[in-house]
């Protein structure tokens, strides 16, 4: 017997199934999330590592190759940084005076233009520093959080990877049990576009990302900006946060640039080129590579976007836009979320369904050499 509830009842009962799923996401952050990046992992990797099994080569050591090639990848560009980085601070005291500099200009054309009385740049200094102290103990005690979290996140997405890719097979009979035969067909349909989506979404930011960078790091170097590839590739990587990342990217070198020469039309001449690289990215480079396959609106992107920095953190901000790439999927399958798969989708690209060039590109070269392969086998 079905019971039938008044509507806004059921709408009651809607709003405390999201509170409480949001509390269950915040309260098991430490799993979760290694699930969530694990899962995007396993997706991006799941082609590769079928490719492999096909030469003969054991599930588990292609699953192995697999994730020790991304390790390797992802440990060279943190290596990279890392020694941008060191470089970097050996400058603080030369950049501190610099700033000290800077200061001095400031309120001599404060005094100059306002009367506003200079103050003691030793007191200034004394007042920064102690500021710093007490930043830097909060920030200690943070980072060594954070670290513990990302040592643990380090361990546990590369199993959790090895898990899904090893299981999948047993993972698809367990989705099978909840789905009647005659519909089994179109839940796989959906389970190869979620992949499908996610696959394009990944490798497509990849891209950017590399062009992005070279973008970035060949305008900073024209300025003639210091480490100006360190920069580059760093407000690259940050645009896997979408419209923040590249206003976190673009303030670094702006103010040491600002810093270095104590001319603020040189730091308004970097953040021009982010934004230039940022129009470039938007509007040309990003439809070109990925297309409409990641068809999200910018106003639901955003949305998710603070959403997921308010669930999970940073962590939240960057699985935003696939988490809703994987729902708009989910949504457009099934009738009754159809509206909610609207909603979230491009106006631009609702009734032009074309697919970025190169992803077009790689996705018909891929599909001739698995047509190739089927032939031989006849």
């Amino acid at each position: 017997m079905e019971l039938k509830l008044p509507k806004y009842l059921k709408f009651i009962l809607v709003l405390l199934g999201a509170v409480l799923l949001i509390g269950l996401l915040q309260s098991f952050k430490s799993v979760l999330v290694p699930l969530a990046f694990a899962l995007l992992f396993a997706l991006l990797l799941l082609p590769l590592t079928k490719d492999l099994e096909r030469f003969r080569i054991p599930r588990p050591l292609a699953i192995l190759t697999c994730i020790v090639l991304v390790v390797i990848i992802l440990g060279g560009v943190i290596w990279f940084l890392s020694i941008q980085l060191v470089s970097l601070t050996s400058e603080l005291d030369t950049i501190g005076n610099n700033i000290g500099d800077l200061l001095d200009k400031v309120q001599l054309f404060l005094y100059d233009k306002f009367g506003i009385e200079p103050s003691d740049r030793n007191d200034l200094v004394r007042n920064t520093i102690g500021g710093l102290q007490d930043i830097t103990t909060t920030f200690l005690g943070s980072t060594i959080s954070m670290t513990t979290g990302a040592i643990s996140m380090l361990v546990l997405v590369p199993i959790f990877v090895f898990c899904f890719l090893y299981y999948r097979d047993h993972l698809e009979q367990f989705l099978f049990k909840f789905v009647a035969k005659d519909r089994r067909s179109s839940m796989v349909q959906t389970v190869m576009n979620i992949q499908q989506v996610v696959q394009s979404y990944i490798s497509g930011l990849m891209i950017v990302i590399f062009i992005v960078a070279l973008l970035n790091s060949a305008g900073l170097m024209v300025l003639g900006v210091k480490y100006a590839i360190f920069f580059g590739v760093f407000a690259s990587i940050l645009t896997i946060i979408p419209y923040i990342g590249i206003l976190i990217g673009a303030t670094l070198p702006a103010l040491l640039t600002l810093a270095t020469t104590g001319h603020l039309i040189d730091a308004v001449l970097v953040v021009a080129v982010f934004m230039f690289v940022q129009f470039l990215e938007g509007n040309f480079i990003t439809p070109f590579v990925v297309g409409s396959k990641v068809s999200i609106n910018p106003f639901a992107a955003i949305v998710g976007l603070l959403i997921g920095g308010e669930i999970w953190g940073a962590a939240g901000m960057i699985l935003s836009i696939p988490i809703i790439a994987m729902l708009k999927v989910v949504f457009d399958v099934y009738p009754p979320l159809t509206p909610f798969g609207f909603l979230l989708a491009d106006i631009d690209t609702v009734n032009t369904k074309k697919p970025g060039r190169i992803s077009s590109w790689i996705q018909e070269t891929w599909n001739g050499i698995l047509t190739r392969k089927k032939n031989k086998g006849k």
